[in-house]
């Protein structure tokens, strides 16, 4: 019988993502806090944030299905950002880090009600941001898009034209990397090919 899939996360790029890669999850949101203040280690800030939720939602679905978690943050200097808490801190980032390159942290966990096994990893991704104008990146703060999206940028939307390319995975920058996902359910004995819809 097939498991239910079930999508510990209100992201609706993450969710896109899934179903542009021909799966149809279940949401449920974990509720889980996502305080960033004080973090010193991204991957084992992302990594136990992602465990967290996916363990606060498993725990209601009940003994039939497959939950997965994520947690996003991005790293540039070895300074965290997580989402901006404002638009000045949104135009701050985005002018810091034009012209450069920072890392994309992307916790995932994988937890399957019906054996109670759970696996973990974390996905890195470089990003390549292009030398936008001030103008560019004002009209893009203007949008609101930044203040929903880890370090203030995505690439399935309006910040995309200024990331001039990324060393990794780019589904890992959207917040969900695809081939861990597959590594995570092998994990777990779970063919990812069994979820498709």
């Amino acid at each position: 019988m097939t498991p239910r899939f079930v999508l510990a996360s209100g992201s609706s790029a993450r969710l896109r993502l899934l179903r542009t890669a021909g799966f149809d999850p279940e949401v449920l949101v974990s509720g889980v806090d996502e305080d960033d203040d004080g973090v010193t280690d991204v991957a084992s800030h992302v990594r136990q944030l992602a465990e967290r939720k996916a363990d606060a939602v498993a725990r209601v679905v009940g003994d039939d299905a497959i939950v997965v978690g994520c947690d996003s943050m991005f790293e540039l200097d070895g300074v965290q950002r997580g989402k901006p808490a404002s638009t000045v801190e949104a135009l701050a980032w985005a002018k810091q880090s034009r012209g450069r390159a920072g890392n994309l942290h992307t916790g995932h966990c994988v937890i399957d009600t019906r054996t109670s096994k759970q696996a973990s990893a974390v996905a890195v991704t470089v990003v390549r941001f292009a030398d936008a104008t001030d103008a560019e990146l004002e009209a893009y703060v203007a949008s609101g898009e930044p203040l929903a999206v880890a370090g203030g940028f995505t690439l399935d939307g309006r910040s995309a034209p200024f990331v001039e390319g990324v060393d990794g995975d780019p589904g890992n920058v959207i917040g969900l990397s695809l081939p861990l996902l597959r590594t995570l359910l092998a994990e777990l004995d779970v063919r990812i090919t069994d979820l498709w819809r």
